[in-house]
């Protein structure tokens, strides 16, 4: 082995031009790690907390030996004040990657990792349009880890209070990257984007109750507004009037298949993909929706509402135009049109109320029977309550029940339903 010592530039060149492997000390914890001839690199071995550590220096080729000591001097100074070095330059060289990796590269990677368990690509998309469209051009090439509480509000306030629903949905998908760039450590520190504790002290606070509203049609009209859309035989009626009588949402319906349907035992089964609560949903069937099912074309795609394009739904503009169509002739004819308590067209959504409302206010039935109708999620104290089955059975009563007053002459279809509804 050579006697050489690296502790002065003549004794680490000739070290590296033996080659000879070993490591050699050059004092106050340095050491010269030669692999072989003109190979080497400088190595730091100190303690931290009873532990033994190395903390690499770079090649000798690069690094000079004064320089080495130079690094081990400020290593031994951040030791002292109770800093680990290692631990120090790994997070100089996380603030170094989280330099380079902006919002837009953390978002993309967050939707790529969410997506397989969204509902739906058009979730997704959804995503990706408003980011691109509110959030991008302001802090789209940012770091994480320069985004401020200003950037935020100046993303939010000119939507916040004009486009209430879509500003909240800005604000969420900013908090939920965020979050994920702090788990990849490209952020410290609270989220600027955060509502509770933070945001809400800086923009209104639209309540809960302030939410998108569907408009609904008072249930005492239902009965005539279904004598004049049974006369309407297109297929955005008929989707229309199995919303009525299912007290599905929307895309529940419109996407319907019919290996989902059953008619010999009166049970649409809809699949959990497809459910707001991504549970399976039985649906029973009362005579009046059979006869709707019955009467729908067939298309070879197996959909129900078959749109113009092969092997593609119905979309919900289709039930909105038709809903808005309807409202324009009636109030041409009286002046009244289908609209709610406050005046606005109806929607197919609000049918959901209208169901919700008349076995509120007309029949005798439990809230629990109702709620599972609406594929509501239940509470726990109650789902144990009622944990034997899903009220199958007793949901058809009600549906039958709901068909029945749904398709009656409206000149008496005001009936009160307790008494034979009640158990």
């Amino acid at each position: 082995m050579s006697k050489a010592k690296p502790t002065t530039a003549r004794g680490v060149a000739s070290l590296l031009s033996s080659g000879t492997p070993g490591e050699y000390s050059a004092g106050q914890g340095l050491f010269l790690i030669v692999k072989g001839k003109g190979s080497g690199s400088w190595m730091h071995r100190y303690q931290m907390q009873g532990k033994r550590k190395r903390l690499g220096l770079g090649s000798a080729a690069d690094v000079s030996l004064a320089d080495a000591r130079a690094l081990v001097a400020e290593h031994r100074a951040q030791i002292a004040q109770g800093i680990d070095p290692l631990e120090a330059r790994k997070q100089d060289q996380q603030a170094e990657v989280a330099k380079v990796v902006t919002f837009d590269e953390v978002a993309a990677d967050y939707i790529a990792s969410q997506r397989p368990g969204w509902k739906s690509a058009k979730h997704a998309q959804q995503w990706k349009n408003t980011l691109a469209t509110y959030v991008s051009p302001v802090i789209g090439n940012l770091a994480p880890a320069e985004i401020t509480t200003e950037h935020v509000l100046k993303i939010l306030t000119p939507i916040w209070n004009t486009k209430k629903e879509t500003a909240s949905r800005v604000r969420n998908r900013i908090e939920l990257v965020l979050n994920a760039a702090k788990a990849r450590k490209l952020r410290t520190g609270e989220n600027v984007a955060a509502w509770r504790g933070h945001l809400e002290l800086l923009l209104t606070n639209h309540k809960r109750n302030n939410r998108r509203h569907h408009p609904a049609l008072p249930w005492q009209q239902i009965p005539e507004f279904w004598q004049v859309l049974s006369r309407e035989n297109d297929i955005s009626a008929k989707a229309v009037q199995l919303t009525i009588l299912t007290g599905l949402r929307t895309r529940e319906v419109l996407e319907a298949h019919r290996s989902e349907f059953d008619l010999q035992a009166g049970t649409w089964t809809v699949p959990a993909e497809r459910m707001k609560a991504g549970k399976e949903h039985r649906v029973p069937l009362s005579r009046a929706a059979i006869e709707v099912l019955e009467g729908l074309p067939v298309f070879s795609s197996g959909l129900l509402f078959e749109g113009r394009s092969a092997g593609r739904p119905v979309s919900n503009m289709a039930m909105l135009m038709k809903l808005r169509r309807m409202d324009e002739r009636k109030q041409a004819a009286d002046g009244t049109g289908w609209r709610d308590e406050l005046g606005q067209v109806i929607t197919a959504h609000g049918f959901r109320s209208t169901f919700r409302d008349w076995a509120a206010e007309s029949t005798g039935f439990e809230n629990i029977v109702v709620e599972q109708a609406l594929a509501h999620t239940i509470g726990n104290a109650v789902e144990a309550a009622y944990r034997r089955g899903d009220l199958l059975e007793r949901r058809r009563e009600l549906m039958e029940a709901w068909a029945g007053y749904v398709t009656s002459s409206p000149a008496g279809s005001v009936v009160r339903l307790r008494e034979r509804a009640a158990v």
